[in-house]
């Protein structure tokens, strides 16, 4: 997580203007559906795109436990994106082994902490495609 619910607030109030560009990279906003609760979570996570769809990195900071988001969206893979003032529904998946070597070069172009991350845990970090639902 980013900012947290300031960052969550920010972006929505501003159609991301702010908080859109954070740190040298990009964020969007990425809502799931709680696995216990049935509740809305709404977190910030750096993104970058591949095609069509949206690439994020399930690091949680290289901690051994995978982060509450992702948990969630394994659960119930729809989730709602917000991307600038752009928000649209989207099915969460995460990347094939064939895939995930270019994705994650891509992850590590915007954000190179993830390599980092990745060492720090024996978990393996797992990169998520967002497809867009029509």
């Amino acid at each position: 997580m980013l900012y947290g619910e300031e960052h969550v607030k920010r972006y929505r109030a501003t159609d991301g203007e702010e908080g859109h560009e954070w740190q040298g990279t990009v964020t969007l906003i990425l809502t799931t559906t709680g696995r216990r609760s049935g509740e809305r979570h709404s977190t910030p996570l750096i993104y970058q795109r591949s095609g069509d769809d949206y690439l994020l990195v399930a690091s949680k900071g290289g901690s051994d436990a995978p982060p509450a988001w992702y948990l969630n969206l394994q659960a119930n893979p729809e989730v709602e994106v917000q991307v600038k003032a752009d928000r649209f529904r989207a099915r969460a998946r995460t990347a094939t082994p064939e895939e995930k070597p270019e994705m994650w070069r891509t992850m590590t172009a915007a954000w190179p902490a993830y390599d980092e991350y990745q060492t720090k845990t024996d978990r393996e970090i797992p990169v998520v495609v967002l497809e867009r639902l029509p």
